[in-house]
């Protein structure tokens, strides 16, 4: 009986060891982020593409992330289109003040007015990613 538990034991930890290396692999999948259209400074692209890499592979905000077989963002990686466009917004609504917009998503038309400096479309492997700024002007009454 002995012998028995033993080999058992040692399958386990085989098994758990397995199942660790996948994780970890899945983990580490490659984001690959394409530049496809901006006249926003270099500075503040990488800002967005550092923020969006950050923000997806962030232990501390799990569900924007998800290890998946059938997903929307490829290479093994589904990304939550409304969180990743919400942290970016309120990155750069913080940082660069208001008023940023976020459009996150693998199919969507669009044609905005942005301020001069202040326009960045990207993508992360499949899902496409459209940033702009606009002027935020006072109302009169």
């Amino acid at each position: 009986m002995e012998e028995a538990e033993k080999e058992l034991e040692r399958r386990s930890k085989f098994l758990s060891n397995l199942i660790q290396k996948k994780k970890a692999s899945d983990q580490q999948q490659q984001l690959i982020i394409r530049l496809k259209a901006s006249d926003m400074p270099t500075v503040l692209q990488n800002k967005a593409f550092k923020c969006a890499k950050d923000h997806l592979y962030s232990i501390n905000y799990p569900p924007a992330i998800a290890i998946a077989n059938n997903n929307i963002g490829g290479g093994g990686i589904k990304i939550d289109s409304k969180r990743l466009a919400l942290a970016l917004k309120k990155e750069f609504d913080t940082s660069y003040g208001p008023a940023w917009h976020c459009i996150v998503g693998t199919s969507f038309g669009s044609y905005v007015t942005h301020s001069l400096g202040g326009f960045l479309y990207f993508s992360i492997n499949k899902v496409y990613v459209l940033l702009f700024k606009t002027a935020v002007e006072p109302m009169d009454h």
